[in-house]
């Protein structure tokens, strides 16, 4: 099952006080602050942050109003890598030090063969989401310009998602009705291969799969199988 949410970065003077935030729903949300940052890394912020706490979730999909974030993550930072984190006029990659830490929360969703799409979203149009973020973010701001405490939000998985049984009950078995034995199909078998590939080649298929979705194990695996189907 997907999970979706969005993510916002806010700051007030740019650089100035700043919040980030990711939103899933009211159940679901973090968000957190400094005293002076900027709107991109607070847009890096929230991504990280989202990332690290949805380790574990298989399908992420990620909505942000950010080229510059989504095109950092998806189009730039391998070549970015392979370059030292150097642009191509040789100056240091902006924002560094959190382009490092997405690399390495981006290469461990692909090594655990978990997928993350990202899609742009046009900011204050009216999505629900956007919408919810960007007013947690922006309160982050708010209250670290304030000197006030971020409300930091229940997190991935907040009190208010698990249901407590009522005062003295024990929680009830569900009742297992078995079922007529149904046929399982057999899985097709899978061997796993590995090649060696040129640097500049391996770094494009990271980018292509970051880009649509997939795990570079995917996107690599369809690129074979359909150039061997191409041969008949």
């Amino acid at each position: 099952m997907t999970l979706t949410a969005a993510v916002d970065g806010s700051a007030l003077g740019n650089p100035g006080p700043a919040g980030w935030a990711w939103f899933i729903d009211e159940n679901r949300w973090a968000a957190g602050g400094w005293d002076s940052s900027t709107n991109n890394r607070g847009e890096l912020q929230a991504v990280i942050e989202l990332l690290t706490a949805a380790r574990d979730e298989p399908d992420l999909h990620v909505l942000c109003d950010s080229k510059y974030v989504i095109n950092s993550i998806t189009k730039w930072m391998p070549k970015w890598k392979l370059q030292g984190w150097k642009k191509a006029n040789k100056e240091d990659v902006l924002n560094r030090d959190q382009m490092e830490r997405l690399d390495a929360l981006m290469t461990a969703r692909e090594q655990a063969g978990h997928r993350v799409r990202f899609e742009w979203v046009k900011g204050h149009s009216g999505h629900p989401l956007n919408e919810a973020v960007d007013d947690r973010a922006r309160g982050a701001a708010e209250a670290m310009r304030a000197g006030r405490p971020v409300d930091a939000g229940p997190g991935l998985h907040g009190e208010s998602l698990q249901e407590e049984s009522p005062q003295g009950e024990s929680p009830q078995a569900a009742e297992v009705t078995p079922s007529a034995e149904v046929p399982q199909t057999p899985a097709p078998r899978t061997v796993v291969v590995s090649c060696p590939l040129e640097a500049g080649l391996a770094d494009a298929i990271v980018a292509e799969a970051r880009e649509t979705g997939r795990t570079a194990q995917d996107l690599l695996a369809h690129l074979i199988r359909t150039g061997w189907e191409a041969r008949s």
